[in-house]
């Protein structure tokens, strides 16, 4: 399968760079939430080289600054486009950012969850603790929020409530 071959003009560098930002979002967004809350060195190093690989599939053969303004202007306009689109809509900002999660309710973890949002025990036991929380039990809702960040309330009576 080939795809068609987008020349490497001003107007065809807004395209190519249209089509590469929808794509990574759309990447990014089946990847997680909890990839883009928590960045490690390995998740940095993906994205520099992701950022290096797609840099030429936005501007072609075309590397004048020229090229290279218009890709930057696209992106900021798709940028300031999509949030513009997710504060009035809120079924757009629900596909775009997905929705909070719950992983514990009234002390009890909801293992599905945290498999199926990719979250391990030992980072939920970490977002406890670091929320002024010794255990999990003591926790009544712990929520993935859309960027990444979990949420901790803890059981009245307890630390960190």
């Amino acid at each position: 399968m080939t795809l068609p071959d987008i020349g490497s003009e001003l107007p065809d560098i807004v395209l190519r760079t249209t089509i590469v930002y929808l794509f990574l979002i759309a990447i990014l967004r089946l990847t997680g939430k909890r990839e883009v809350g928590e960045m490690s060195i390995l998740d940095l190093v993906l994205i520099l080289i992701i950022a290096n690989g797609v840099q030429n599939a936005m501007v072609g053969q075309n590397t004048t600054l020229w090229a290279g303004l218009v890709a930057v202007l696209t992106l900021l306009g798709l940028d300031f486009g999509l949030k513009a689109l997710t504060a009035r809509s809120t079924r757009f900002r629900r596909a775009v950012e997905g929705e909070p999660r719950l992983l514990v309710r009234d002390g009890q973890i909801l293992q599905k969850a945290l498999r199926q949002e990719g979250v391990s025990q030992d980072e939920l036991r970490a977002a406890v603790r670091s929320h002024g929380v010794e255990r999990v039990e003591d926790v009544r809702l712990a929520v993935l929020e859309t960027d990444g960040t979990i949420s901790v309330i803890a059981k009245s009576g307890t630390d960190g409530g």
